[in-house]
């Protein structure tokens, strides 16, 4: 069968890139992938695969049953939306869509499951179940694609016995895949912070709260949250990268703005400490005389991937590639709402490398000259298409 899915995989390699092309192309901020949506569905349509649309917003649950549909379920998911970064790169399918970029590879997410897809509707008499195949919008941007897409129903008709959800990885070379049992990534809580006082002229202080001072030493404060308060051995990090005094070289504002992030990698400690932030910014800002506005919405929980389905998973992955194409993953801070699945199911989120001779010296994730290694496309499609035959052949049951 490998030698089969390889065919496959190597007849719709142009097809996968062909998507790729487009979807870069056009891109789309999160929970605005109207016309990526449109496209998703086109695709689906012309396979004749059926599905449901318009879930969580633009979010499309595909649904291709093999041979006794209902022996077993799994799922297979891809982030549809774009980053707000100008692309500055050079190529025939740069994005012609302004100041909006692919910038973090959910553009080749979304392809490589279009492929698999593809593939796998073609071999849909190869396997024993279902497979359900995840469009979802908005990962970049709270409350997150996932968390909507979970609370509208997605699974209310059939629901999958794991998840599978992959990420691109400039840091490994293509034709690899990275694999890591447990934690895998961090929660993620915004914090934003209106400080008010009575703001006047910097020459005149005794008549006035500083509310610039009153920030400054509420982020300085906030540090003992991690150096103090979060037990030693518990991974967290609080950064404030906002902080707006639109003020004067002689004029204290009335008004200061904070905005920050929380991250750790204990959901237990995540409620602590969030609430040891709201003591400490209004205890400091009462300090000065001034008062606090603070709104940490629930952000993304922690990434926690099924120890079983994991290393399942990782051997499956490794029939495909060779076990020196397997890397092992570290446990990054960094945020996904693919933890809103993992609470809920078994779950596997896994990484393919796109680093090779074209993106050799490109940018990082999230910046204006990131590409990708296009032939990764290939592993990123027949890696899925690979893993979910073997959870569902009758070899595995």
């Amino acid at each position: 069968m490998k030698t089969y899915f390889q065919k496959l995989t190597s007849d719709n390699y142009h097809y996968v890139v062909g998507c790729y092309h487009h979807l870069h192309a056009h891109p789309e901020l999160s929970f605005q992938e109207f016309e990526t949506s449109r496209f998703v569905q086109d695709e689906l349509t012309k396979m004749g695969i059926s599905f449901r649309a318009g879930i969580g917003g633009t979010g499309i649950l595909g649904r291709i049953e093999g041979k006794n549909p209902g022996k077993k379920v799994i799922a297979l998911r891809a982030d549809m939306d774009a980053l707000p970064v100008c692309e500055d790169v050079d190529i025939p399918w740069k994005s012609t869509n302004g100041n909006v970029m692919h910038a973090c590879g959910h553009d080749a997410h979304t392809a490589c499951l279009l492929g698999a897809a593809k593939i796998l509707q073609q071999a849909r008499n190869e396997f024993d179940g279902t497979v359900l195949l995840i469009f979802q919008p908005g990962e970049e941007k709270a409350p997150g694609g996932a968390r909507l897409m979970l609370e509208d129903g997605l699974f209310k008709d059939i629901e999958p016995e794991l998840i599978l959800g992959q990420h691109v990885s400039v840091d490994f070379p293509t034709g690899t895949m990275g694999f890591l049992p447990g934690m895998i990534m961090a929660s993620a809580d915004e914090i934003h912070v209106k400080i008010h006082g009575k703001g006047g002229h910097g020459a005149l202080p005794h008549l006035i709260n500083d509310t610039v001072l009153a920030a400054s030493q509420t982020v300085v404060s906030l540090q003992q949250v991690c150096s103090r308060l979060c037990h030693p051995l518990t991974p967290m990090v609080l950064t404030f990268g906002k902080l707006i005094a639109d003020g004067a070289t002689n004029v204290i504002p009335h008004e200061v703005l904070l905005s920050g992030t929380f991250r750790t990698v204990d959901e237990v400690w995540r409620e602590q400490g969030k609430n040891h932030i709201r003591r400490i910014i209004n205890e400091t800002c009462a300090a000065y005389g001034c008062t606090a506005e603070i709104d940490i919405p629930d952000g993304y929980p922690c990434v926690v991937n099924n120890e079983q389905v994991t290393a399942r998973a990782r051997s499956f992955a490794t029939e495909w590639v060779g076990d020196e194409n397997i890397r092992s993953l570290e446990m990054r801070m960094t945020s996904e709402d693919f933890g809103f699945f993992t609470q809920k199911y078994p779950c596997s989120f896994f990484r393919f490398g796109v680093k090779g001779e074209t993106n050799a010296n490109t940018g990082g994730l999230h910046s204006s000259t990131f590409q990708i290694d296009e032939k990764a496309l290939e592993t990123g499609m027949g890696g899925l298409v690979w893993l979910a035959w073997r959870f569902l052949s009758k070899s595995n049951s």
